[in-house]
């Protein structure tokens, strides 16, 4: 390489506070990279992403004309907006930094080998050097948008979140596969803290919908078709009725889903359900509610006078669904207060593996026991057992683990299994939108506290409970996080998009179309020119996943940003010379 050609790099090796430093040895990196001609800055830092360091890394680039930087720290997922900010703030192209990532990677994944670590990281860090020194300027793609969304879903936090877009001018479209809006929300009585009925909730955010011309309202629809890329989409829309099912076409920049979750349903047995006596905290929320005013809290005909709440059910199973629903335990304290506030009298046994009340629905909890219920925890691998008595009461056999070995039976008129969210049945929409989904079947938002609601499909954001289990405040706080992620795409009429895409080489492709059913995002199509047929990517749908490149059989498609030459430099990198022994 001439001297003309050589790049300057600048280096940056983090301790992220010991994360790594305790069993990378950091400053060994350093001054193996150092050796590098490119490598014209390298250090050793406490934390890469500090507001100091930043600026410390401005000024390298600045002061020493960086051309190239790499940061060795963690996961790219965590940090990748932020040094590609760091570059554009010091006039480097972003698309010349790369993240080496030396935590998950490599000092947590070997903190029994601290040796071994350290020659991993230098390989990588090598690695990162030898993939930037053949980055290429590169510019975002603008594309422009339509200042629209369709909000899928028209629960408590569809409905918010169409009110909030419609405020800030962006023009909303809500589709609901039921007959009317509302969710679950719309079917509740008096919800935590406030006592304040879900259905006057869901009756007052109507009426700002109806009140709001630039809302339109889809019921009994569904999104079954979007074509078009990022920022100017076309969703396609089935309106069902008693005769007929019609088609509609929409132009939307974005959308949010916000379909919520469904209740988990115990199967016939399971805890006693089934038994006469023994219901779901659904049902018992509305037989209370019904209950309001009368002084009597009665089943089937028969007074109340015990209840026994049988928590976790459903939830926090091994094998099962093993995440925490995070509502339920609030919910069923908020319940006990008001059996209480309906007839003092009635005797209540809150059986629980953990109370988790966070927040402030602690006091809930606190007042709960000072209005006399009894809170018994069990142990995990010994869950209460329900059978039914000969008078109809039931018995409820339980193991408090606070105060005895030995189990104990509570004779009870009515058992409240308390149950929690489970995802909704979406497969068609998942499918159609190429929404990620995790283990326990929620919607994967890209980063829980960096990117909250964006998925990895541009322009696609989730909100609320189908993101996973959280009470009704938590999923309207979404909601308006994707109100805010929206307007900052859509008001201003175009939106950047990273330009590392998959290119194809025209003089190279055959036409043979082995890539036209590879792309998950349907980017690549073909088309016809005086060599024959061809293909091409468009560059505003492809996500940059580059699972088109190994299918091609001429090598006629390339990643930017991660082109051929460039991953089998990094590949080369990866070898370190072995250490010389020292001279005796």
């Amino acid at each position: 390489m001439s001297e003309s050609s050589k790049r300057r790099i600048g280096v940056y090796i983090c301790h992220c506070g010991g994360n790594i430093s305790d069993y990378v040895d950091v400053e060994k990196v350093r001054e193996a990279i150092s050796a590098d001609p490119d490598v014209v800055v390298g250090k050793t830092t406490l934390f890469a992403c500090a507001d100091g360091t930043q600026h410390e890394m401005i000024d390298d680039i600045q002061g020493e004309h960086l051309d190239g930087l790499v940061v060795a720290s963690c996961s790219p997922k965590l940090h990748t907006t932020t040094f590609r900010g760091v570059s554009a703030r010091a006039d480097l192209n972003p698309y010349a930094y790369t993240q080496v990532n030396i935590r998950e990677q490599d000092s947590w994944a070997h903190t029994d080998d601290h040796d071994g670590a350290t020659q991993k990281a230098i390989a990588l860090v090598q690695a990162g050097i030898a993939k930037t020194r053949l980055s290429l300027p590169l510019e975002p793609l603008r594309v422009e948008t339509v200042p629209a969304t369709m909000v899928v879903g028209g629960g408590i936090t569809g409905l918010r979140t169409a009110i909030g877009l419609a405020d800030i001018g962006v023009a909303v479209t809500i589709v609901e596969r039921e007959a009317e809006l509302g969710g679950w929300v719309g079917k509740l009585g008096p919800m935590f803290p406030r006592d304040k009925p879900g259905r006057e909730q869901i009756a007052e955010l109507l009426a700002q919908v109806a009140a709001r011309p630039t809302i339109t309202v889809l019921t009994n629809a569904e999104l079954v078709g979007k074509a078009g890329s990022f920022g100017n989409y076309t969703a396609k829309v089935r309106l069902r009725t008693e005769q007929t099912e019609e088609l509609r076409q929409y132009q939307v920049g974005t959308f949010v889903i916000a379909t919520g979750a469904d209740v988990y349903a115990p199967e016939a047995g399971e805890l006693g359900y089934g038994i006469d006596g023994v219901v779901t905290i659904h049902e018992f929320g509305t037989l209370v509610d019904a209950a309001k005013g009368s002084g009597t809290l009665a089943w089937q005909g028969r007074k109340v006078r015990s209840v026994a709440y049988v928590y976790c059910v459903g939830n926090r199973q091994l094998g099962g669904n093993e995440y925490c629903s995070k509502f339920c335990c609030a919910a069923t304290v908020h319940a006990s207060i008001k059996v209480s506030d309906l007839d003092p009298s009635i005797r209540q046994f809150h059986l629980h593996r953990d109370v988790r009340a966070y927040g402030k629905y602690e006091l809930m909890y606190t007042e709960s026991r000072e209005r006399g219920s009894v809170y018994m925890r069990y142990p995990d691998d010994a869950p209460p057992s329900i059978e039914q008595l000969p008078d109809k009461r039931l018995a409820v056999t339980v193991t408090d683990a606070l105060t005895s070995p030995e189990p104990l039976t509570l004779p009870v008129d009515l058992v409240v299994l308390v149950t929690g969210m489970v995802p909704r049945d979406n497969d068609d929409l998942t499918t159609l939108l190429k929404l990620p989904t995790g283990d326990d079947g929620f919607y994967n938002e890209i980063h829980p506290k960096l990117r909250p609601v964006e998925t990895v499909v541009d322009g696609v954001l989730i909100a609320g409970a189908c993101q996973g289990p959280k009470p009704a405040t938590e999923a309207i706080s979404g909601g308006l996080a994707a109100v805010t992620q929206s307007a900052g795409i859509l008001k201003k009429g175009f939106a950047e998009l990273d330009p590392l895409v998959a290119t194809v080489t025209e003089s190279m492709c055959t036409g043979c179309g082995e890539c036209l059913t590879t792309c998950p995002y349907d980017a690549i199509t073909s088309y016809v020119c005086d060599e024959g047929e061809k293909a091409t990517i468009s560059a505003a749908s492809c996500k940059g996943c580059g699972g088109c490149a190994p299918v091609c059989p001429e090598d006629a498609i390339d990643l930017l940003g991660y082109t051929h030459a460039q991953m089998m430099a990094a590949i080369d990198g990866l070898v370190v010379a072995p250490e010389k022994e020292p001279v005796a």
